[in-house]
């Protein structure tokens, strides 16, 4: 028996292998078909099945592509109802692996099809569960994303502390625990950054497994403190209900190369919008008037799909050479399939071609701290509130990226903005999309609070009311 984890870090997602006897599975495998069938080639396998934990909310699965070109039988939970194939497996029934057996534990909570899948070994002792977002390292799912009509989320909560401690905490410590996602997901809100553990260790430390919870305090830790969901998790949820097109489409259609001409006449002319995938401080320094910079190396599609609205953009872009496969391959698993072409050469040629570019005024932390001591700037603090109220600049306004497009209009075009984040990631995105909306006066702080923390700009720290006297 063979269990492989494969990690995503840019979702923070982890999709599994599992291999007996030259028999294969795939548990909530990602857009791109080819690495599982290059691993059971390898391995001289061949998959049997793909398991689903439940639709996935925070990027489309390819699951539907990997069983056609495989043959495999896509199998999910009960609930589940789909426009393609499956086997829509009942609780309790097992699915033969080579020599071991996949058990289906109907899980509800997270989201009404989940299901969590227990691995039985050849000995017959249960060995691990795939527990998909019912429950993280350190964490469970949050409840909020499959509310209709009258079903709440406490409903939803409700029914996760039942089936976390009638389906999950009954089995034995010693169990292995691989959920599907870890820290940084907007799946759950404190997941650790381990991707892995005993049942046994998480019934102790994790939160929600308390052995003395009762129902009502599991509802209200579960629910508090949740943010609302990024924009792009319904969309993605239902196209992972219905057919999805395939990997190979997507990539035929956007990993090609376009002259500047052509690439400016798109831009200009279909509506596209330019994504700038390059590092902040390339952009800074040089970059097509009016793009959109998201930085390939960080949260890259999280970030494309918390703040472009509409899934089926038209886009074109910019990244590095070799790596123009690798941006459509990330943007189509969180459901930006229409993408229609690279700049070919860069910026380079975008120059030579006698395009015009933009800058951003980027400034170091200690050049920020002579401004700030000359006195009256406008400091925009781009964090999550809980970064903010942790500490930060002494009158800085907390304008996070998540919801930056609904809170523009309290920014003044005619105002200049010192704009920061935690290391210069997210600061250089928000510059960009405020100077692609009319937004001029910018200034962004390189690396960010980080670096601002080492010079002496006054900072202000949150003190929780009860400890005040």
């Amino acid at each position: 028996m063979k269990i492989e984890q494969i990690y995503t870090g840019c979702l923070a997602q982890g999709a599994y292998y599992i291999e007996s006897d030259g028999e294969a599975a795939i548990v909530d495998p990602l857009r791109e078909s080819e690495p599982y069938v290059e691993k059971a080639e390898k391995e001289g396998a061949k998959i049997k099945y793909i398991f689903e934990t439940h639709f996935h909310a925070d990027f489309v699965s390819g699951h539907v592509d990997l069983a056609a070109k495989t043959g495999a039988k896509i199998v999910y939970g009960p609930n589940a109802k789909t426009e393609y194939d499956i086997h829509e497996a009942t609780d309790g029934e097992t699915f033969q692996l080579g020599k071991v057996k996949i058990k289906i534990l109907h899980t509800p909570g997270h989201t009404l099809e989940s299901t969590t899948f227990l691995l039985i070994d050849e000995n017959g002792k249960e060995h691990a569960i795939f527990s998909g977002d019912t429950l993280f390292i350190g964490d469970v799912g949050r409840p909020d994303l499959a509310q209709k009509g009258t079903l709440t989320q406490n409903d939803l909560a409700g029914m996760l502390y039942d089936s976390l401690r009638n389906k999950i905490m009954t089995l034995p410590d010693e169990v292995i625990v691989y959920p599907a996602h870890g820290a940084g997901s907007a799946c759950g809100k404190n997941m650790s950054k381990e991707t892995t553990d005993l049942l046994g260790n998480q019934k102790n430390n994790n939160y929600a497994l308390r052995k003395d919870m009762t129902k009502e305090e599991f509802i209200k830790e579960v629910t508090d403190g949740l943010l609302p969901p990024p924009q792009y998790f319904a969309q993605n949820v239902a196209m992972n209900k219905s057919g999805i097109v395939s990997i190979d489409d997507i990539l035929a259609k956007g990993n090609i190369p376009l002259d500047a001409d052509t690439f400016d006449s798109i831009a200009n002319h279909e509506g596209a919008l330019v994504l700038d995938a390059r590092a902040p401080e390339a952009f800074a320094e040089a970059h097509v008037p009016n793009s959109i910079n998201i930085g390939i190396d960080g949260s890259f599609a999280p970030w494309v799909g918390a703040l472009i609205p509409d899934l089926q953009q038209p886009i074109i872009y910019i990244v590095e050479e070799g790596r123009e496969e690798e941006v459509v391959i990330r943007l189509s698993r969180v459901g930006y399939d229409n993408t229609l072409g690279f700049l070919e050469g860069g910026i380079t040629a975008w120059e030579k071609a006698g395009k015009e570019t933009d800058t951003i005024n980027s400034i170091p932390a200690t050049e920020f701290a002579v401004h700030f001591d000359a006195g009256d700037i406008q400091v925009v603090d781009v964090r999550k509130p809980s970064e903010f109220l942790s500490e930060h600049v002494e009158g800085a306004e907390n304008l996070p990226l998540d919801y930056l497009n609904d809170n523009m209009e309290k920014l003044d075009k005619d105002q200049t903005y010192f704009v920061h984040c935690a290391g210069g990631y997210r600061s250089m995105i928000a510059v960009s999309i405020l100077k692609s909306r009319g937004f001029h006066n910018l200034v962004d702080v390189a690396g960010g609070f980080k670096a601002i923390a080492e010079t002496n700009v006054p900072k202000t720290e949150y003190v929780c009311p009860s400890t005040l006297k």
